[in-house]
């Protein structure tokens, strides 16, 4: 079983209409420094994922951001990119969802919108096809994932999730329960982190 050493974060570049969404990714963001944990994200500089680097980086944790070069000027700034301890910039958005998935031995999707279901939805997919058993979390503020939860839940039900105890995502609903839950999956073994790196899709 891999160790957790990374944690990957996905979520909104804009900050959502409740407080409690920056909140929570902040107070994520210094988990997982106070964890020794390095943050893995898309490298925006806005919203809840600004949240959550500015987290990281004010308990002095390590942050990679990893964003393609049309996005830089869109959910980040030029100063804010600098402040990172590592910036990873991609030709395109499929080249930096590949590198996300490499250096992160974990997932966790806080609120956010199209593209943040669709990062987490590709990662289960992963999943499901054996290519990975790395930990998955829903982080549920305020229930925001209910409705998927609940997709995904009907989806299993109707019979279209063939492999569904690959698809078993952890739901954790406060941000600073979010690191202990991963730890704690990794260390009962829930989840061999894969080495094999995904094939192109």
């Amino acid at each position: 079983m891999s160790k957790i050493r990374s944690i990957c974060v996905y979520c909104g570049s804009s900050p959502g209409r409740d407080p409690i969404y920056k909140q929570s990714g902040k107070m994520l963001g210094k988990s997982i420094a106070e964890n020794g944990l390095e943050l893995v994200y898309g490298g925006g500089t806005k919203g809840i994922m600004g949240a959550v680097a500015d987290g990281v980086m004010s308990a002095g944790g390590k942050v990679t951001g990893i964003i393609p070069k049309f996005l830089m000027n869109k959910e980040a700034t030029e100063h804010a990119l600098g402040q990172l301890s590592e910036l990873v910039v991609t030709e395109d958005m499929h080249e930096r969802k590949h590198k996300m998935f490499e250096r992160s031995d974990a997932f966790v999707t806080l609120p956010g919108g199209i593209g943040t279901v669709e990062e987490i939805v590709e990662i289960m997919t992963w999943a499901q096809l054996g290519r990975h058993r790395k930990p998955m979390v829903f982080a549920n503020i305020n229930g925001f994932w209910n409705p998927m939860l609940a997709l995904i839940d009907h989806m299993k039900a109707e019979g279209f999730v063939h492999t569904s105890h690959l698809v078993n995502p952890l739901v954790v609903e406060r941000p600073e329960d979010i690191v202990p839950a991963i730890l704690n999956a990794a260390a009962r073994g829930d989840r061999d982190g894969d080495e094999a790196i995904i094939e192109r899709l």
